[in-house]
């Protein structure tokens, strides 16, 4: 992207202003935001994300065509053995448990809530394997809730960003909440995820070819 972001600086102390040239560069960056896990409905979104945790999406999207293969919805999936499912899913990581929430969790939607994927998120947390995280990545994705998912990644780069100083995932999260107006929390989600994938890793990290790091670190 050769467009150069207009931030003023790191001394300019106001995470509302931050917030705002912030949300306006990646707007510029990603004027489009598609959803990295390939799915086609709210079920195999939440099977998706509940694989990618500790695994990268690229390799959840490497295994879930097989998976969907074999059962891409919850009555079918309430059919598949456990250890199937596990060999299926093992270079995820943390199969015997992801295997087991994925089949407890189809044979609870089936039971519980006629096959279909729940609307809320109290219902949604209460299914196995699904933390708040995943509930809010389903909520916004698939049914369009406002909502913000932080993980441990968008976490760093609010803290980075000195948009946030919590110590914890739910603190960042009511954080970039309170500064980023709802109707954009969808889309930012999303594209924090992708500028720090190109811009802002975890390792290797260079200020200098971080344009938001550059400007804005604490």
């Amino acid at each position: 992207m050769d467009t150069v972001p207009s931030f003023t600086g790191k001394n300019w102390r106001s995470p509302a202003r931050k917030a705002r040239e912030i949300a306006a560069y990646l707007d510029l960056l990603y004027p489009e935001t598609p959803v990295p896990l390939v799915h086609r409905d709210p079920y195999t979104l939440l099977i998706a994300v509940l694989l990618s945790a500790q695994c990268t999406d690229e390799r959840v999207n490497r295994v879930t065509p097989q998976l969907f293969a074999r059962a891409d919805n919850p009555a079918a999936m309430a059919c598949v053995p456990v250890d199937e499912i596990r060999d299926i899913i093992r270079p995820c990581g943390l199969s015997p448990r992801k295997s087991e929430a994925i089949s407890q969790l189809s044979q609870l939607l089936v039971n519980r809530y006629d096959g279909e994927v729940p609307r809320t998120f109290e219902d949604l947390e209460s299914l196995p394997g699904v933390g708040h995280k995943t509930a809010s990545v389903v909520m916004s994705q698939a049914f369009g809730v406002p909502a913000f998912p932080v993980d441990t990644h968008i976490h760093r780069l609010a803290t980075r960003w000195g948009l946030s100083n919590g110590k914890n995932v739910e603190q960042t999260e009511k954080d970039l909440k309170a500064l980023f107006p709802k109707s954009n929390w969808n889309r930012l989600h999303l594209q924090i995820i992708f500028y720090g994938r190109s811009f802002c890793p975890a390792r290797g990290h260079n200020t200098l070819n971080c344009p938001i790091c550059h400007r804005f670190s604490s």
